[in-house]
């Protein structure tokens, strides 16, 4: 079978959140923070570095660690996480990479002569008189720093608002010199928080964190997460000062608001923050996303999906899919690993909380893990699927299947139940039994013809744990 592309779309044992997206020479370069495999906080490790060529985005590339925590002179100790970075081509024709210690009110900028080689530090951003950025009376908390660069000007966007919290504004722009280091404009408020919305458009979708930017024409697309955590959301302007409207949903890491397959407010994957932004490939523009794994926040994972930007500028809100860097469908045969599942639900209740900042997680609910200890290349599987839970995969194109088979662990004695829709009609049930090594079990099963979604709901005793399932002619 010809190689496909999935999400996650890095390695399965690979936690790269918050994920920047650029196109530099003829390949996709990816920035983000890294999280620890069943860490305790968030971006526990160095910055590392992935890319693609622009035509295959199933082919992606170690480039290795481009960035220590250790190299910013504030971190010499490594006290400090590296929290999510961003990347610009100066004037000059360097990199630089802009990003904030986690305990730091300041955005530090390191520069290399490549976009993948070792970043070295250069300096902090700050006004003309050296007072660094974040320092001054009235400055707002430094974070998430999105850039993008236009001739001499560079503009950077920061910034992280609690709710309610009336010290903050929102994200805040300024316009670096040509020496990416000095403020020459600014700072200038873009999106407001939830305090001081009222009456812009942005109500109930205010700014939280994540500020990332990226021009397509003549309008300046601002991306950032919203005070839901789980959405990913934009607004326009010809400005990149002033006069952002906004646009709506790109995309939400529980497909909230999406109606087509279930009701709009049932949430089918964990909830917790989300970082990404907008690329343009080849003439395609994709969002690129994270999502949760092992049933915390502290190990997210690099996603992506196509995107349509319609003639008036507006973007769709799109779902969330096992098969976004593949351009369309997988093959409706074979073996698929588990951990490429997009869905995770219970089948029975509507009303399944949402993890995050602002509500406990079920701790029922399946999630994504693997074995070993972070940087272990172990592929990952699905763990924790109780009674009445389930799991999701978009899509296949499905041809001729008449038999389906799942490799599963652990004390569990029950059955799986196939369907192509969460709460639609059982295709067939898998009986599953109780091993201590991976096993396979197979039942008749016929899958319709066609582009489906394939759903796996356990009903049994003890929690299942899936490697794989594989469709057979």
């Amino acid at each position: 079978m010809k190689k496909q592309g999935f999400n996650p779309y890095l390695p399965s044992w690979e936690y790269i959140p918050d994920g920047e997206p650029h196109v530099f020479g003829g390949r996709v370069y990816v920035y983000g923070s890294h999280d620890k495999f069943n860490g305790y906080v968030y971006c526990m490790n160095d910055y590392v570095c992935w890319s693609a060529p622009e035509d295959d985005l199933t082919d992606w590339r170690f480039e290795g660690e481009i960035y220590k925590k250790t190299d910013d002179p504030f971190n010499s100790d490594g006290s400090m996480c590296l929290y999510a970075p961003d990347v610009t081509t100066g004037s000059d024709g360097k990199y630089y990479l802009y990003y904030a210690l986690d305990k730091m009110d300041v955005i530090s900028v390191a520069v290399c002569d490549t976009p993948a080689g070792k970043f070295n530090f250069l300096g902090y951003v700050q006004y003309p008189d050296g007072t660094l950025y974040g320092r001054k009376e009235g400055d707002i908390h430094q974070f998430d720093p999105g850039v993008l660069t236009e001739g001499e000007k560079t503009y950077l966007y920061t910034g992280f608002c609690w709710p309610d919290d009336k010290s903050r504004k929102g994200s805040t722009a300024v316009v670096l010199k040509s020496d990416m280091l000095i403020i020459n404009e600014g700072p200038v408020f873009i999106a407001p928080t939830s305090c001081y919305s009222e009456g812009t458009g942005f109500e109930g979708h205010e700014f939280f964190e994540a500020s990332s930017v990226r021009k397509r024409g003549d309008i300046y697309y601002f991306i950032y997460s919203s005070i839901a955590l789980n959405e990913l959301c934009y607004a326009t302007s010809k400005n990149p000062l002033k006069d952002f409207i906004y646009g709506g949903i790109i995309i939400s890491n529980t497909d909230k608001y999406i109606d087509t397959y279930k009701p709009a407010g049932k949430p089918m994957n964990d909830n917790g923050n989300n970082h990404g932004s907008i690329v343009e490939i080849k003439g395609k523009w994709y969002i690129f996303y994270h999502r949760h794994t092992n049933g915390k926040e502290f190990s997210r994972q690099a996603c992506l999906e196509p995107i349509k930007i319609n003639d008036d500028g507006s973007i769709n809100q799109v779902l969330m899919t096992s098969c976004g860097p593949n351009n369309g469908p997988l093959a409706g045969r074979g073996e698929y690993p588990s951990y490429i599942a997009c869905n995770f639900f219970c089948a029975e209740n509507n009303d399944q909380p949402l993890a995050g900042y602002w509500s406990k997680r079920d701790p029922l609910l399946p999630y994504v893990t693997q074995d070993g200890k972070d940087g272990d290349e172990e592929t990952g599987f699905v763990a924790n699927i109780n009674t009445q839970y389930g799991i999701g995969f978009k899509y296949f194109d499905c041809k001729g299947i008449n038999a389906v088979s799942v490799k599963t662990r652990g004390y569990n004695v029950g059955f799986f139940e196939v369907k192509t829709s969460w709460d639609g009609p059982l295709l067939g049930k898998i009986k599953i039994d109780s091993s201590n090594v991976w096993k396979e079990f197979l039942s008749e099963i016929k899958i319709p013809d066609g582009i489906q979604s394939l759903y796996f709901v356990y009903m049994g005793k003890g929690a299942a744990t899936l490697k794989s399932f594989n469709l057979l002619c």
